[in-house]
């Protein structure tokens, strides 16, 4: 399975999601590929010394003879590989544009590692431009994190629109596997009234695992850990360990 983790909202949870979410899968023994298209790289540093990336998967997009093996780093999370971004990532979109391959350049250069994987996620970056329409093209599954607040459902549509359009031809075989609801607040009516909302949009899609607020999740990565090794016995351990488990029922 192919998971790319995207909405074009930025704040959402889509890379705290990513990481804990890859954590918890390769946790399960399951071989694990973390692939970040995000050009703030958020994914990559939450695992690797930014000091020790070479190659990255600006030049697995770009250049014809990079591969996604070559730039693919081990982590110290056993069972856990990132294939890791750099800034030069945001570069990408003017690259692509006009290229005759360019929605499938992701798909073509996964082909050679995707076997040597049980589950590879994508993170992607706050945009519907090349490098998520790129991730979805090379999909089986979205995951879509939506933050529990009042304006959770701004931009829906046109995500929507774009997975259609995604799904209508270049990957008519791409699912929407799931919704899960990050930053979440259940003390608030207000946090309940969004997740009445978020469910009745995308009818029946949500998880019934919601991500809560956390300083825990917040401060992991700084310390190059997911959830599961910086603070097993808390909230968002707990919370990530069942999302992961309604992934692998639904897939």
């Amino acid at each position: 399975m192919i998971i790319a983790i995207t909405n074009q909202k930025g704040g959402v949870g889509k890379t705290t999601t990513a990481i804990n979410v890859a954590a918890a899968l390769a946790q399960k023994n399951l071989r694990t590929l973390l692939v970040d298209l995000d050009p703030q790289a958020n994914s990559t540093m939450s695992y690797l010394d930014r000091r020790s990336i070479g190659a990255s998967m600006y030049d697995v997009l770009v250049d014809p003879d990079a591969t996604v093996s070559s730039v693919i780093c081990e982590t110290n999370f056993p069972g856990l590989s990132v294939a890791p971004a750099k800034i030069s990532l945001a570069k990408v979109e003017s690259k692509l544009i006009g290229e005759i391959d360019g929605h499938y350049r992701l798909k073509d250069k996964m082909a050679e590692v995707a076997s040597n994987y049980d589950a590879i996620l994508i993170d992607t970056p706050p945009t519907l431009g090349m490098i998520t329409v790129n991730a979805m093209v090379a999909s089986s599954h979205i995951i879509i994190p939506i933050q529990s607040s009042y304006f959770a459902l701004e931009g829906t549509d046109d995500l929507l629109e774009t997975i259609e359009k995604i799904k209508s031809r270049p990957n008519p075989n791409l699912q929407i596997l799931g919704v899960v609801i990050t930053l979440h607040d259940r003390r608030t009516v207000l946090g309940r009234d969004i997740q009445k909302q978020i469910d009745t949009v995308f009818q029946g899609k949500l998880f019934k695992t919601t991500i809560s607020k956390s300083v825990r999740l917040e401060e992991s990565p700084a310390y190059r850990e997911s959830i599961f090794t910086f603070a097993p016995r808390s909230t968002g351990a707990s919370e990530y360990y069942s999302l992961t488990e309604e992934i692998l029922e639904r897939v």
